[in-house]
């Protein structure tokens, strides 16, 4: 049986995540595509542990949205079809912030349009199996 206390957890967790992705799509529309990809990175893993809250686990460590995809996929299916997206956003984790993450680039001339789109669009899949999962 979930505790309230991990339901309650749950919730700041997604609503967390909800915000980091509002604030991904302004950071995209406005040019920072690198800040976009960071924080769909950060959205995701912050979504997969409002789910894994909602189920009782607890505290849920970790940065990898591929490793905490997985560990939700062990107690509900569904997450599986979404690790290549957490595969591709793990990738954005580090890079997105640091110029030497990137070989002669700063993150800001790097990152662009397309590459947050996709971000962006992973983090969506990411988004709509937690909510689904975590719906009553």
């Amino acid at each position: 049986m979930t505790d309230s206390r991990n339901v309650t957890e749950a919730q700041r967790w997604l609503k967390q995540a909800l915000h980091d992705r509002d604030a991904a799509r302004l950071n995209r529309d406005h040019g920072f595509h690198e800040h976009a990809c960071f924080l769909a990175q950060q959205s995701a893993e912050k979504a997969l542990k409002a789910f894994l809250y909602a189920r009782g686990q607890g505290p849920v460590l970790g940065h990898s949205t591929l490793l905490l995809a997985q560990e939700a996929a062990a107690l509900e299916g569904a997450f599986a079809k979404v690790e290549s997206a957490c595969r591709r956003l793990d990738q954005l984790y580090i890079p997105t912030r640091y110029p030497n993450g990137l070989p002669d680039a700063v993150p800001h001339d790097f990152y662009d349009r397309s590459l947050s789109d996709q971000a962006l669009g992973d983090l969506d899949g990411v988004i709509a199996c937690v909510q689904h999962a975590m719906s009553p």
